[in-house]
């Protein structure tokens, strides 16, 4: 077992540990959330990345993206985030997808993952990923409000149906019930929206909630992994 796991190794086992290596995660958006979803899993065993993202780093990422700084001003995320992982374990495998992930736009096959994660923004995009992996019986959950809030307190794991307070969940709830889906796994912020005023371009955001929704998603995602083959 490589040296960079020999912490993680006793609380996982090695079993659970060679586990999470052969498992294939997809991930739509490497921004606030998806950034520390990412960095959280590869720090924790994964091994197989397919990464979705057509985006540039810039100053307005400075904020809250675990990635941003100076230096990756204009590259692009998924070929700064590929580099990052292979200095955290060389051996990770990394398939970068630069695109706009929209129904239609990749012929992606979902069934060859074994957890997808949602942390774009565009509601067409979103039914769709959920669309495919329920179809496909694929394991799955999506990123809702994170931004214009700052407690990281508030995040929480959940389903659709029981979410509050978020706009992008309420629209979500909606367009899934036309689609006869009522349950799906979220991650977002109870806390209400702080400012009334918002621009869909230049959201506020902080680094606290962003951050924490990404942990919490890939905690989740490692913990359902290891049930799984529990049962």
């Amino acid at each position: 077992m490589e040296e960079q796991y020999s912490r993680l190794l006793p609380l996982l086992g090695e079993d659970k540990l060679k586990l999470l290596q052969n498992k294939k995660i997809l991930v739509f958006g490497l921004g606030g959330v998806g950034g520390y979803v990412v960095e959280s899993l590869a720090r924790s065993g994964i091994k197989n990345f397919t990464l979705v993202d057509n985006d540039s780093f810039n100053q307005s990422n400075l904020n809250r993206q675990i990635l941003s700084n100076f230096s990756t001003i204009g590259k692009k995320k998924v070929e700064v985030l590929k580099n990052h992982l292979k200095e955290i374990n060389p051996s990770i495998n990394v398939t970068c997808l630069d695109l706009f992930y929209l129904p239609g736009s990749t012929d992606i096959n979902f069934a060859v993952f074994d957890y997808v994660i949602d942390a774009i923004d565009t509601v067409s995009s979103k039914i769709d990923i959920i669309e495919k992996c329920e179809a496909l019986n694929v394991k799955h959950i999506s990123a809702l409000g994170c931004g214009n809030r700052l407690d990281p307190s508030k995040v929480v794991i959940t389903d659709i149906s029981k979410t509050k307070n978020d706009p992008l969940a309420k629209v979500l709830r909606r367009e899934l019930k036309q689609r006869n889906i009522t349950h799906s796994l979220v991650c977002y912020s109870e806390e209400l929206p702080l400012v009334k005023e918002t621009s869909k371009d230049s959201l506020p955001s902080s680094i606290f909630v962003p951050s924490v929704a990404g942990i919490n998603i890939a905690y989740k995602v490692i913990k359902d992994l290891i049930n799984d083959e529990e049962k």
